[in-house]
């Protein structure tokens, strides 16, 4: 990563991490290198987890383990099993928008919430000239499926969230959204 990726990924994580509640049980689907867990730790309950496929070293804290793994696993997880589910900048990358919205119903606890930060659609533009100017690596942009994340809050709404949240940053080219399952 060159340093705009890392200014863009702190602040996405500033953005996001006050939403998160003390001593919360999170689910981070896309950890990267666990960035966002570590900053939480602090913060967190045990048992919380963080996924990724590109994961380089997993980690076990007593608060978070890290695990080189797909959204797919947690498949595998135990229903209701956390109070938090994060995806910064993940989402735009995953196909099946409305099984993963179904998939983190069941992975909530009773009033849990989906943080999920996702670009503008004008963002690849941004992202494409920071790469050719050599700023950026822009990870995996081929992957964001041309996502519309006004689709977002319907897809949610349909598997039993409501809309807690959204607001742009970073000057309108990312969204941040905030889901809460229903009791």
């Amino acid at each position: 990563m060159r340093l705009a990726d890392y200014v863009i990924q702190a602040w996405r994580m500033r953005v996001s991490a006050p939403w998160i509640l003390d001593d919360s049980q999170v689910l981070e689907i896309g950890c990267h290198q666990g960035e966002f867990l570590k900053m939480l730790e602090p913060r967190l309950r045990a048992g919380s987890l963080g996924l990724d496929p590109l994961l380089q070293h997993e980690e076990s804290t007593e608060k978070y383990t890290l695990k080189a793994a797909l959204f797919e696993d947690s498949l595998l997880l135990p229903s209701q099993s956390f109070d938090a589910i994060v995806m910064l900048a993940t989402l735009e990358h995953l196909e099946d928008k409305e099984a993963i919205a179904r998939k983190c119903c069941q992975l909530l606890r009773p009033h849990g919430r989906v943080i999920v930060t996702v670009p503008s659609e004008a963002a690849d533009k941004v992202i494409d000239m920071l790469v050719f100017l050599r700023l950026a690596d822009g990870m995996s942009l081929e992957q964001h499926h041309g996502f519309n994340p006004e689709h977002l809050p319907g897809i949610f709404e349909r598997h039993g969230f409501q809309t807690k949240a959204w607001k742009k940053f970073q000057f309108g080219l990312n969204n941040l959204f905030v889901f809460e399952r229903a009791s």
